[in-house]
């Protein structure tokens, strides 16, 4: 203990300090108590994604951590990061080898006249040991910028894993977006259909003209088509969805769930201690303590090294002799290596060391600026996109309205099958538009959820369409 002691009194290098950076008092977008943060580790096994209340997001996340492959190769990289750390603490002790040798040799005799000489045979069988003194801290550095680097692979870890659930979450609502699209044409073709059998009718009654017909023979024909192209979305979704929970495409499938976007619950709240949670955060911030230990272990470097070793053994030339007595040899002592000139290497190591510091620094900065510019996009997204909401169902009670008057004056005679036209194109399209909000909500809500590290406090904005 105390030579440990010693050491780490002799450590030279800077003491991390974790770099100050310029926050704003409050989120501009959103009201409520909120304090600096400073990155802690992620909270594992959180299930934000439940707040939805859908059951079938729920069991498709619960799939993500067990068999995305993007994950399993994040999580090799992390015990690849722990493994480099114990490799680095394994510099505390003494290494330690085994040898064993046998060889046969001759040499010229001195004079011509004296003959070769004969071969001789020698064996050995020995130890050796060596043990560097961490008098400077090198090792000790190191070991710190290793375990430094564990934590942020964990962070990395987590932020992998936040990504994932979030992409899924994104991918599943713009699905069920799909299937509510899809859900509108199909009305709307049905719709068509009967307006086309009643202009059919009407034509053949002599009361329309055979442009009324083609208009609506047109309208059904196109919205046929779109409602073809929302199921190619559909599929592309599904198969995407596949791929994230480690399944083929070929062999998943989500039945259609035609009606209105789940909604969510209704109002917002954020925790002051969010950005605390971003695992991005915190790696990046802990890659800066990382490239400051390493700073310390270049300067550490220059100072001149301390050692210790050791051997013992037997060496003989005959082998039935080797482990005797006499045949014993050993030997200890210490070496101090220093380097005496190297044309400035050491030097350029450190400031390089420096300059991977302050890149670090940074990136942490901009880390943190990028997290609340997220937080701020989100928010903003969630609040004008309610907004939009409520305009939009609006509009399309009125457009409904529209509709029902004009095919009723069409139906009496008074107006051409145009206004109806116009009318059914406009309640369609706002219906649409309606569900396009709606879904464009949820996927703000999910990404507010990501921004906020994976923990929602309070309740998210509930979904129109």
């Amino acid at each position: 203990m105390l030579p440990c002691l010693f050491l780490a009194a002799c450590t030279v290098g800077p003491d991390y300090v974790r770099p100050t950076v310029e926050t704003p008092a409050a989120f501009k977008e959103a009201a409520g108590d909120w304090r600096p943060a400073s990155p802690q580790d992620p909270v594992s096994g959180d299930t934000w994604w439940t707040v939805f209340g859908d059951p079938v997001l729920n069991g498709l996340q619960a799939k993500v951590d067990i068999s995305n492959q993007n994950l399993r190769a994040v999580e090799a990289q992390y015990r690849q990061a722990r493994a480099l750390a114990d490799s680095a603490r394994s510099s505390w002790f003494p290494t330690i080898n085994g040898t064993f040798g046998a060889t046969r040799s001759a040499s010229a005799a001195s004079t011509a006249s004296a003959g070769n000489a004969p071969p001789v045979n020698s064996f050995s069988l020995g130890a050796t040991a060596s043990w560097e003194a961490d008098v400077w801290g090198r090792i000790a550095r190191n070991v710190e910028a290793a375990d430094e680097r564990v934590q942020a692979s964990e962070a990395d870890l987590a932020a992998a894993r936040l990504s994932a659930h979030a992409t899924l979450a994104q991918t599943y609502f713009q699905l069920r977006a799909a299937d509510r699209q899809k859900a509108l044409l199909d009305a709307a073709v049905a719709a068509y259909e009967r307006s086309l059998e009643l202009t059919r009718n009407r034509y053949a009654a002599g009361v329309a003209t055979k442009a009324d017909v083609a208009q609506a023979e047109s309208q059904l024909r196109s919205t046929r088509a779109s409602a073809l192209d929302a199921g190619l979305s559909r599929s592309q979704y599904e198969h995407a969805i596949a791929v994230l929970i480690g399944q083929a495409p070929s062999s998943f499938a989500l039945p259609p769930v035609a009606g209105p976007l789940a909604a969510a619950p209704v109002t917002l709240t954020l925790p002051s201690t969010l950005l605390e949670r971003r695992p991005d955060i915190a790696a990046a911030e802990r890659r800066v303590a990382a490239a400051n230990a390493a700073v310390g272990a270049a300067q550490a470097a220059r100072f001149p090294v301390l050692g210790l070793s050791a051997s013992t053994g037997f060496r003989r030339s005959q082998i039935e002799d080797l482990l005797t007595v006499p045949s014993r040899y050993w030997s200890l002592g210490p070496t101090l290596v220093a380097t005496l000139f190297d044309a400035g290497a050491k030097k350029a190591a450190v400031g390089q060391a420096v300059g991977v510091w302050e890149q670090a620094v940074a990136t942490y900065r901009q880390t943190v600026l990028a997290a609340f510019q997220e937080v701020e996009d989100n928010l903003a997204a969630v609040r004008v996109l309610e907004e939009a909401g409520v305009e939009q169902a609006a509009a399309v009670s009125a457009a409904a309205e529209a509709e029902a008057i004009a095919l009723n004056q069409y139906r009496a005679g008074t107006v051409s099958y145009l206004n109806v036209v116009t009318a059914q194109a406009t309640h369609l399209s706002a219906q649409r538009s309606a569900s396009d909000l709606a879904a464009r909500r949820l996927v703000a809500a999910v990404l507010l959820a990501k921004n906020a590290g994976g923990g929602v406090g309070g309740k998210l904005p509930e979904a129109r369409n």
